[in-house]
């Protein structure tokens, strides 16, 4: 069995104002030869942007790109002709293919947006670019592990083109989960906000786990409202 942790306050971190990112993997200025993904989940990068302010319009290829709202609302458009809002709960999807161009914006006058951006590799490229989203409730994942992307779509989730799973899950303090990664996979389990505990390792708001060589996974909450994803990997 082999769990790794990366700590939220290890992570890189860019302040530029109008938005406050912590860099779980390498990206943009930030650069750790150790720290350049885990299987194929290339970023998770936690962001907040302050109101009125956003993402300017910009390019993307050969990546599938998943926005998870925790709070606030983000406003999404790009160049296959999507215009949405994606709110807190909600889980958004784009593959980017062969080239697509997005901006991402926060519309609020006065209230910030706090959500993770998550880039796992293709299986191939020069896929056809699209978009997806999807609301998942509360209670969709108090108590249990709610598989909310997958390579399949199935279950209700958003499909990506890797072999990558990710569930969504919300425990009270003391509740627990028990949830099995697949036979010869690896697993990373991102901690959104509250504490938790992981096959006896103690994790915080931010904190990461690489997990290898282990499919059975106990985890338990130590607050109240603790959410957190869970990615089976190739």
């Amino acid at each position: 069995m082999t769990i790794q942790l990366r700590k939220a306050n290890e992570r890189g971190h860019a302040n530029h104002g109008w938005l406050d990112s912590f860099h779980t993997f390498s990206f943009a200025d930030y650069y750790d030869p150790a720290q350049m993904g885990f299987s194929a989940l290339r970023v998770i990068n936690e962001d907040r942007v302050s109101a009125g302010q956003g993402f300017g319009t910009h390019g993307h290829r050969d990546m599938e790109i998943i926005s998870y709202v925790v709070e606030g609302a983000l406003e999404h458009k790009d160049s296959i002709g999507t215009g949405s809002v994606i709110n807190a709960g909600d889980v958004q999807v784009m593959s980017a293919g062969s080239g697509i161009r997005h901006s991402e914006f926060n519309p609020s006058a006065n209230a910030p947006v706090h959500f993770l951006q998550i880039w796992v590799l293709p299986n191939a490229t020069n896929h056809t670019p699209r978009y997806d989203q999807k609301a998942f409730t509360a209670d969709d994942k108090r108590g249990r592990a709610r598989l909310v992307v997958s390579g399949d779509g199935r279950d209700g989730s958003l499909m990506i083109h890797q072999d990558a799973d990710i569930f969504a899950a919300l425990l009270d303090s003391g509740a627990s989960l028990h949830h099995e990664l697949r036979q010869g996979r690896r697993g990373w389990i991102q901690l959104v906000r509250g504490a938790l505990d992981v096959n006896g390792i103690k994790i915080n708001s931010g904190d990461g786990l690489a997990i290898s060589d282990e499919t059975a996974l106990t985890l338990r909450a130590d607050k109240d409202d603790s959410e957190f994803l869970i990615f089976d990997l190739p």
